[in-house]
């Protein structure tokens, strides 16, 4: 039954990229090989790492990115806190999914072609728990010689969560777990492997 629940967040969420694409895409994130992690800070210097199992996204020929992120995937390795992020925290029920939407100059695609490695700034919008924000972000495109494709976060993006009304939620959190207090700024990291499909 899991399982089957699982397949039908990545169909859908697949369908979700699909559907916005305006051309064929070029790069088709490999999800088993990619990584969106983030860390949550208890009782001011607990640090605990947690993930999202599930994810779909694609770089397009003319450069346009997207990832969709499945909420209800995060795993924090304790299965009631994984319980209690997607109630309280993200609440998946009402939205399910993060997005994020950016542009890589056609330029840089071509100079990581044969194997090549560039570092850039990328303006991106995350849409995250019905708040869409513009980030700028530096990141590390790396091509290889296989047709894949690496994007990667050379240093954690810092995330506010009151910039996307999840400090209730992480106040919430808070109580729950009986802890003097959990920060509301959140470093994330990401590793994303795409393969050529094009």
């Amino acid at each position: 039954m899991i399982e089957a629940l699982k397949t039908g967040r990545a169909l859908l969420l697949a369908a979700l990229v699909a559907a916005s694409s305006s051309t064929w895409a070029q790069w088709q994130l490999d999800s088993e090989k990619s990584a969106v992690r983030f860390i949550s800070i208890k009782n001011a210097s607990v640090a605990e790492t947690h993930s999202f199992g599930s994810m779909v996204g694609y770089v397009n020929a003319d450069g346009a990115v997207q990832l969709v992120i499945d909420l209800a995937s995060v795993e924090t390795m304790i299965p009631i806190r994984n319980e209690r992020m997607r109630e309280l925290l993200f609440r998946t029920a009402e939205f399910p999914s993060a997005r994020v939407t950016a542009n890589v100059d056609p330029a840089v695609l071509e100079a990581v072609a044969g194997g090549g490695t560039v570092a850039t700034e990328l303006a991106l919008a995350l849409s995250l728990h019905g708040v869409e924000r513009e980030l700028s972000v530096p990141v590390l495109v790396i091509g290889e010689g296989d047709g894949r494709l690496q994007v990667l976060t050379p240093e954690p993006v810092l995330i506010r969560a009151e910039d996307y009304t999840l400090a209730g939620g992480i106040e919430a959190l808070r109580k729950i777990a009986g802890l003097e207090s959990i920060s509301t700024a959140v470093p994330v990291t990401v590793h994303l492997v795409f393969t050529h499909s094009g």
